[in-house]
């Protein structure tokens, strides 16, 4: 291995070591940790491009070794998800009182998902008409091109499939090849799965008492060790974001940047102003705003720098219960269906400015006909995007696909696409945490409901 190589690992562990210190310190709460990880990868990432941005030797070599820590971790909390999303459904459904109140969850969840996400359009229609951006002033290389050969079949997949046949796919017919996240649908089918099973466990419960104390002790046992293992793996997140940045911040791609700057600005301007409305809808609950993000600083931390909406889910699942008190089976819902169903920023906001930048390209004016069909379009296409990376530019094929719209500019964006698909991620995760306290107050359960307001109590974390 390089010499300078394994200079920037030695001080790479040297990082790791002073996070883990940290540890020790009381001051140094979880959220203080995953900053300082956060500011030391931003740090560690901008020595490597400086110093190492033309040497693609000694680069390889550093990433390749501290994308063992950022891999890692991210495969930790992918082999979480599915047994987490399954466990903790079944465990919430035994609750027999609230067994009748799992549709309302779900129509009020879906509802409140794809509300926000109109919000979210309209946010990326009028960010894009402020600024002007237009398709006719982007210039396309070789590479977009080229990946606009590639999209063009992908758009054929995204085609395929009518609504209705979209909400039987919901429904899984091999629940084990779900369990592994064979296709799109899988958590959604999860989420299925776990609920009839839940129902079918508390049925046999209500008929044979004896069955019943066993199950729900094998239920609540089960449910137990996946969270001790959840809070085993969150104990490693400053570390994963330190590596993780890192990566980030040394591979970006500065010129494409600068050719896409005010797209990249108006694309975060509406982002910002989303998070505003998500931290309104929050203080109309009558919930601490300034303690709810310090509560969710590290669940959004992980979203921004992984870009994937799904490997968070086991974060965004634990940060509704344990720290802003949302009942289990309303966290559980929000947070699957919130990496698949009405992303804020992927399905929202990034298809809603595409469109509007596009339609005068090809004779179409921005309305108000216009925009209340996009509106509806981007509603209905926002099912079913998975909540990985790339998710926004299947949202934009979607919508462009009902539109018959050319799709030579998802390729073009494709060079900036990490930079802003790491805020939008952060959005689209909030989003679903924004919906469950909602829902939480919106089904009237009072006790919830007291517990899921912030009060003005100081965070505890560990």
């Amino acid at each position: 291995m390089n010499l300078l190589a394994i200079l920037n690992l030695v001080i790479f562990a040297g990082l790791l070591s002073l996070l883990y210190q940290l540890t020790r310190v009381e001051f140094y709460t979880l959220s203080r940790r995953v900053l300082v990880g956060l500011v030391a990868g931003v740090v560690f990432g901008t020595y490597l491009k400086l110093v190492f941005g033309g040497n693609p030797a000694v680069m390889g070599e550093t990433l390749e070794w501290t994308n063992v820590v950022a891999n890692g971790y991210v495969s930790l909390l992918r082999m979480m998800i599915m047994p987490l999303i399954l466990i903790t459904m079944i465990a919430a459904v035994l609750k027999v009182e609230e067994i009748k109140t799992l549709g309302k969850i779900g129509g009020t969840v879906v509802a409140t998902l794809m509300l926000t996400t109109m919000i979210a359009a309209l946010l990326g229609i009028l960010m894009a008409t402020l600024f002007g951006l237009n398709a006719d002033d982007l210039v396309g290389g070789a590479r977009e091109m080229a990946r606009a050969e590639v999209l063009e079949g992908r758009l054929d997949r995204v085609g395929d499939q009518s609504i209705a046949e979209l909400l039987v796919s919901f429904i899984p017919t091999n629940i084990f090849s779900d369990l592994t996240q064979a296709r799109p649908m899988s958590i959604i089918g999860v989420v299925v799965f776990g609920l009839i099973f839940g129902v079918a466990a508390a049925l046999v419960s209500e008929e044979d008492s004896e069955q019943g104390v066993k199950i729900r002790s094998a239920v609540d046992s089960l449910q137990a060790i996946v969270m001790k293992l959840v809070h085993l793996i969150i104990a490693l997140t400053p570390y994963g974001v330190l590596a993780l940045m890192s990566r980030v911040i040394a591979t970006s791609d500065s010129q494409a940047i600068y050719d896409l700057i005010w797209f990249v600005i108006a694309s975060y301007l509406a982002i910002a102003l989303m998070f505003v409305v998500h931290a309104l809808m929050i203080g109309m609950l009558g919930a601490n705003i300034k303690t709810y993000f310090q509560k969710v600083w590290p669940v959004l931390t992980f979203a921004f720098v992984t870009r994937s909406s799904a490997a968070t889910i086991p974060l965004t699942i634990r940060a509704q219960i344990e720290e802003l008190k949302v009942p289990a089976p309303i966290a559980n819902i929000t947070a699957s269906f919130g990496a698949t169903i009405g992303q804020n920023g992927c399905a929202g906001i990034y298809p809603a400015m595409l469109a509007v930048m596009v339609a005068p390209t090809v004779g179409v004016e921005v309305d108000l006909g216009f925009i209340l069909t996009l509106l509806l379009f981007i509603s209905i296409g926002s099912f079913g995007i998975a909540g990985v990376g790339g998710g926004a530019t299947n949202a934009a094929l979607v919508l462009f696909f009902i539109l018959d719209f050319p799709i030579t500019i998802v390729a073009l964006l494709i060079s900036i696409e990490p930079l802003i698909d790491m805020a939008r991620t952060a959005l689209n995760v909030n989003g679903a945490i924004t919906t469950g306290m909602i829902t939480t107050r919106v089904l009237g359960d009072k006790t919830a409901a007291r517990e899921s307001t912030l009060a003005s109590a100081p965070a505890q974390e560990s």
